[in-house]
């Protein structure tokens, strides 16, 4: 634990002190409270730091640098707070750096330079967070708890000391949209999702994957987060077509197909057959050979032919 010069019963009601540097991380235009209060505070005590307990807003800075009012004669305000600046364990190269949390539920005043450009300054009111990096100043007033000897210190005010510049979630800064002639009438903000649904820039509690440790922010340990599961694909439904069931007619049986009956013979045509056929057997010739045209002998006669013949 480091040793201090000047303890906090020292310090005097109602004075200011301002601390100027670049701002690493801030929480100023809402309350951590509620489930973003239970996990800072867990995440505190895992640092090794002590839990806040009550709604609170926040700021760290780095390249810290108390702006005495006199540095000839520094006030013991002055001194306390100068004295409890520290080096980042993680990020020494960023230089003194100091952190605050400030108690109860008034939010600080947040300062920005004037578009009139005559170095005047007037009050941030578009509700949003101020982007790290920006050279700021911190006003601390000294307060007296109540029921709480030692004093306390809270963030008053912030003295923005160029043209701001807000967080944004994964988006694109601004002043790289006007570069690009893309200018907003007013300044845009996240679109909170609605309960019960998945918002890409958190809950509206504390800016996502952003923690403190030493006055820095850092990516925060995000719990696993379950592969997104695909609807369900309706069951694609075969669509049976019923048709009509189609009659088979038996087949009609072939016409029969009359007989031909075999022509009947009159008497006389009977008759006609017969001789027509005798008369042609009794013409047709041997079936051992022609008739002979002169008997062997030479004698005149009718030549008997060889084989058998059929005298009618």
């Amino acid at each position: 634990m480091a040793n201090y010069a000047i303890s906090a019963n020292q310090l005097t009601e109602g004075t200011s002190v301002f601390i100027r540097g670049k701002l690493a991380f801030a929480r100023l235009t809402s309350l951590i409270e509620g489930a973003a209060l239970a996990a800072s505070d867990q995440r505190k005590v895992q640092n090794g730091m002590s839990p806040v307990g009550k709604p609170h807003t926040t700021a760290t800075i780095t390249e810290a640098e108390v702006q005495f009012a006199d540095p000839a004669n520094p006030t013991v305000e002055e001194q306390f707070v100068s004295e409890r600046r520290y080096t980042s364990k993680k990020n020494p190269a960023s230089g003194a750096n100091y952190s605050i949390d400030s108690k109860g539920t008034n939010l600080p005043i947040i300062a920005i330079p004037s578009e009139k450009g005559d170095g005047t300054y007037d009050q941030d009111t578009s509700g949003q967070e101020l982007a790290q990096g920006l050279d700021v100043t911190l006003v601390l007033r000294v307060y007296k708890p109540k029921n709480f000897a030692n004093r306390g210190l809270s963030l008053d005010q912030v003295i923005v000391h160029e043209t701001p510049r807000y967080y944004n979630a994964g988006g694109v800064a601004s002043g790289e949209l006007a570069a690009r002639g893309i200018v907003f009438n007013t300044p845009p903000r996240a679109v909170q999702a609605q309960p019960g649904t998945d918002s890409a820039v958190g809950n509206g509690e504390e800016p996502v994957a952003t923690e403190v440790e030493d006055g820095l922010s850092f990516p925060a340990p995000q719990p696993a987060v379950a592969a997104p599961v695909a609807a369900p694909t309706p069951a694609q439904v075969h669509t049976q077509v019923a048709t009509a069931p189609v009659a088979v007619l038996p087949e009609a049986p072939a016409a029969p197909v009359p007989a031909v009956q075999p022509q009947q013979e009159t008497p006389e045509q009977k008759l006609a057959r017969l001789e027509r056929e005798n008369a042609e057997l009794k013409n047709a010739g041997s079936a051992v050979g022609a008739p002979a045209g002169q008997g062997p002998w030479g004698g005149s006669g009718d030549a008997q032919q060889a084989g058998i013949t059929y005298q009618g």
